[in-house]
């Protein structure tokens, strides 16, 4: 069966101006859910948005995948006022390609991984007679009327957390009907219904700022859990700000040159007769950049990568290692989810404050100036707990 997940993002918000592309641990909020997307068992994943940032970006970052396409969303279906029911039939009326089973799935639920949308796309595959399929939570909390009387418990007899069912609350996240049920009933989810449990965190969606911030740091501490004592496999450095002082010389003719401190070199070369292999990953695009690394003879070279953790993941998975393998040493806000996910994160002296706050070592150097060098030297003093005596 054809399953294709539907990921409707719009241009305009009034709560958070920009939020779907706005940053949440330094990528922005619409790539959690679909990196996620990609990573499930879903054939097709689509973007439908009205915001030609959005399009440009996936088309990009996201050339890897043959999964994932765009489709121009109308502006009719753009406004505050349209729904989701609106946007989601007005793609399925112009969708060229059959499918069996949908998903949507929303962008304000970071939350959700690859295993939630397949627990959910299997619930309505594999499940007994299921048209449909959303995602809950089971909260214990109790539930009043606005008249002062309890909804789902007896006052007199309050239930222990324990000995209490709780309430299954919609979370917003995943939705998966069959193609016949939407056809019919034009809504997100219709018939015969299952629900797929998620986790608690989960039922936090991103509305306004503060959830934003409640977001923000639930996931860097989810991010964290997969930290594991491991040997140190893979070093992954950003280049301004850790490679350099952050600062990019410019002339007539556009950007001249870069301070790069002869001593990481060094200690790089020295790491790698470690068995430590060295990556990295940089958002810019940079001739000079290119350049130095050749000198170094370092292979592995991303420039030009603006959501860096759906790359990390993807190293990850098609090298076969583990999050924590890998030590990441970033500077700055777009380096934030690689750093709670990698085994180790490192920061220099003079990296910015949201880096600091969650790096596992803030180092005394500053950028160029010995940060890498003190780095290595880190690697190596830290790996020889695993030396066989």
């Amino acid at each position: 069966m054809k399953s294709i997940g539907f990921i409707p993002l719009r241009e305009g918000s009034k709560g958070i101006p920009g939020k779907n592309k706005k940053k949440l641990l330094g990528r922005p909020l619409f790539c959690w859910v679909l990196g996620a997307a990609i990573a499930s068992n879903l054939d097709e994943v689509y973007v439908y948005t009205d915001d030609e940032d959005i399009l440009s970006f996936i088309d990009k970052e996201y050339h890897w995948t043959h999964k994932v396409k765009t489709v121009k969303r109308s502006e009719q279906t753009a406004t505050d006022t349209a729904s989701t029911e609106m946007a989601i039939m007005e793609f399925v009326n112009g969708l060229k390609s059959s499918f069996d089973v949908f998903c949507l799935l929303q962008a304000t639920s970071p939350f959700t991984t690859a295993i939630d949308i397949n627990n959910t796309l299997d619930a309505v595959i594999n499940g007994k007679n299921y048209d449909s399929a959303l995602t809950v939570v089971n909260t214990h909390r109790f539930t009043w009327h606005a008249d002062g009387t309890p909804k789902n418990y007896d006052i007199f007899n309050r239930p222990r957390r324990q000995d209490f069912e709780g309430l299954l609350i919609e979370n917003g996240a995943c939705y998966v009907t069959t193609h016949s049920a939407l056809r019919e009933s034009k809504n997100r989810i219709s018939g015969n219904i299952a629900t797929v449990p998620m986790t608690e965190q989960s039922l936090t969606e991103i509305d306004s700022l503060t959830d934003w911030k409640i977001v923000e740091e639930l996931l860097a501490a989810r991010l964290k859990l997969q930290k594991q004592s491991e040997r140190i496999t893979h070093l992954i450095l950003d280049v301004d700000g850790v490679f350099t002082d952050g600062c990019i010389y410019y002339g007539a003719d556009g950007e001249m040159m870069k301070k790069f401190d002869m001593r990481d070199g060094m200690g790089l070369e020295i790491l790698r007769q470690y068995g430590v292999e060295v990556m990295v990953m940089t958002s810019e695009n940079s001739k000079i950049v290119a350049s130095r690394m050749k000198k170094l003879k370092i292979e592995d070279v991303f420039l030009g990568v603006k959501d860096k953790y759906s790359l990390l993941s993807r190293i990850v998975r098609d090298r076969n290692l583990s999050f924590s393998q890998i030590a990441y040493m970033g500077d700055d806000v777009n380096d934030l989810a690689n750093m709670c996910a990698a085994g180790w994160s490192l920061a220099p002296a003079n990296a910015t404050q949201p880096i600091k706050n969650h790096a596992d070592v803030i180092l005394q150097n500053d950028s160029a100036n010995g940060a890498i060098r003190e780095a290595t030297e880190f690697i190596i003093k830290y790996n020889h707990r695993y030396d066989k005596v």
